[in-house]
């Protein structure tokens, strides 16, 4: 990324006791001081294509991951996903649904569409933390992206 201040976690999410209960797991291990949230799917896609009230972004200082629910108004998560994959400067931002559902078509079409993992979001706050913290240490520090 070209950009010191630029946004690490892109967190795509449209419950606020969801997107709380992230960014304090996050926060706990030092990892949400770059987090942008997006409340809706159009939103997410605003930021991510640098479009209305982001038009002013740079394009290409991508998230280092995008952590996306599927169930989002506006746009569900399955379109903001088959949008990233469908541009060239976007579809190698990795990807991980968070999500409630364990439905098996949800899983299938997710990763269908390319994403880099799913994960079903734990009801028990403990293990929503731990899985949480998890996610940002693999993808903040351990993954290596190809760009």
């Amino acid at each position: 990324m070209s950009n010191e201040n630029a946004v690490e976690i892109l967190l795509v999410e449209d419950n606020p006791h969801d997107v709380e209960l992230t960014l304090r797991a996050l926060k706990k291990y030092n990892l949400a001081n770059k987090v942008h949230v997006a409340k809706d799917g159009a939103e997410a896609l605003d930021y991510i294509f640098a479009s209305g009230i982001y038009a002013e972004r740079n394009i290409h200082d991508h998230p280092k991951v995008i952590l996306l629910d599927l169930k989002l108004p506006k746009v569900d998560g399955r379109e903001v996903l088959r949008r990233i994959r469908a541009d060239e400067r976007t579809k190698r931002i990795p990807v991980v649904v968070l999500t409630s559902s364990q439905e098996e078509r949800d899983i299938v079409d997710s990763y269908k569409l390319g994403v880099n993992s799913y994960i079903v979001k734990p009801v028990n706050f403990d293990k929503f933390l731990e899985t949480v913290e998890e996610l940002g240490l693999y993808w903040l520090l351990l993954n290596k992206p190809p760009y």
